[in-house]
């Protein structure tokens, strides 16, 4: 063989074995992936088709077949060189056609080396199998496979070697999300809270078991109602030396004896006396800061709201929310004898009535 880069096939007389003709799979559409698709668009299928397809989460009984075909559709396209030698078959090839490899292609690996002298390729045989479909084992063997690349012009280097994994392609495992329910002081002061959760997983024998998982999480300044943090890792276990899925903790508020939350302003009521609705008065209130002094105009009605500007919850760009005052007069249940008198004479001397427009 020549000395330039390029595939070489062993003499077919090297090996007597009959090549039989298989199927051609379609690894793209298999993921229903573009053939020029991103190794990042790739990943993205891959993952949302085993999530779907895992015998544990999906008992259809084709969804094992659904799901052994594309690990092998992501071992071959995930990989730059697999995928590369896969393409080299061209995008004219049919899903199921029949298709024969050329003679010496069953069970071998191809090593592209820096060695000395013309040439440049060595075919190394591997026994074994991995599972994979006879498509897969006629393009790729049954082993893993070796790449380099051939330079005449520099000085014998040691190979570098590309092992796969023996067993099945990782699997991420499931995302999970819990209910935490909170304070409205700690979501707008923050806090750190910790929790128990019960989780199921598998024994060593493969047997589901209950657990408790003791967890700490950060709640920032400023959290909100419907707020999810994210506790990456936490989540269900990954397969086959996948990663572990991420646990989303939703933000539920308790409900506030002194304050209603309405998105970004808080509302609460303030008792005043029929005195200092009708004469106007200082009060103090209470806000999330702490309490403050507010002035009550003269004649004010129960139902009126007055404004504290920046003192509800925190939004975007350093900004606040605002807080409403719903002014309710109270009047006091037990009325001493002096009281009862002054009441008296006030409705003696008084022409105010409130329901004169219902006349």
């Amino acid at each position: 063989m020549s000395g330039h880069t390029g595939i070489g096939f062993p003499n077919p007389g090297e090996d007597k074995r009959k090549i039989m003709p298989v199927k051609y799979k379609d690894y793209y559409e298999i993921l229903g992936v573009k053939r020029d698709a991103s190794e990042e668009e790739i990943k993205k299928a891959y993952r949302k088709l085993a999530r779907k397809y895992h015998p544990d989460m999906n008992k259809d009984p084709e969804a094992e077949n659904r799901f052994k075909e594309i690990n092998e559709a992501h071992e071959v396209l995930s990989d730059p060189e697999k995928r590369k030698r896969y393409d080299m078959l061209g995008s004219g090839w049919q899903t199921g056609q029949d298709f024969t490899p050329p003679p010496g292609w069953e069970n071998m690996t191809f090593r592209f080396g820096q060695r000395e002298g013309p040439g440049g390729f060595e075919f190394h045989s591997f026994g074994g199998s991995r599972g994979f479909s006879d498509f897969f084992e006629a393009l790729f063997g049954s082993g893993g496979f070796e790449n380099l690349f051939e330079s005449r012009t520099r000085p014998r280097t040691r190979s570098r070697t590309f092992t796969f994994d023996e067993a099945q392609p990782a699997s991420a495992g499931q995302d999970a999300e819990a209910e935490l329910e909170i304070s409205l002081e700690d979501a707008y002061h923050g806090t750190q809270k910790s929790f128990e959760l019960h989780v199921q997983e598998e024994d060593e024998q493969g047997r589901r078991i209950s657990k408790r998982k003791h967890l700490d999480v950060k709640i920032p300044p400023g959290t909100r109602e419907g707020t999810r943090i994210r506790l990456r890792g936490q989540g269900g276990k990954g397969a086959y030396g996948g990663p572990d899925g991420d646990l989303y903790i939703k933000i539920r508020l308790a409900k506030h004896p002194v304050f209603r939350v309405e998105d970004f302003d808080l509302e609460a009521d303030l008792p005043i006396t029929p005195w200092e609705a009708a004469l106007g008065a200082s009060v103090q209130a209470p806000t999330l800061d702490g309490r403050v002094t507010v002035n009550i105009p003269a004649g004010s009605s129960s139902g009126k709201r007055l404004r504290l500007r920046g003192k509800g919850l925190p939004m975007k760009g350093g900004k606040r929310g605002d807080q409403y005052l719903r002014l309710q007069i109270v009047v006091p249940n037990m009325l001493t004898p002096e009281e009862k008198e002054l009441y008296q004479k006030l409705a003696h001397v008084s022409k105010f009535d409130p329901r004169r427009t219902m006349r």
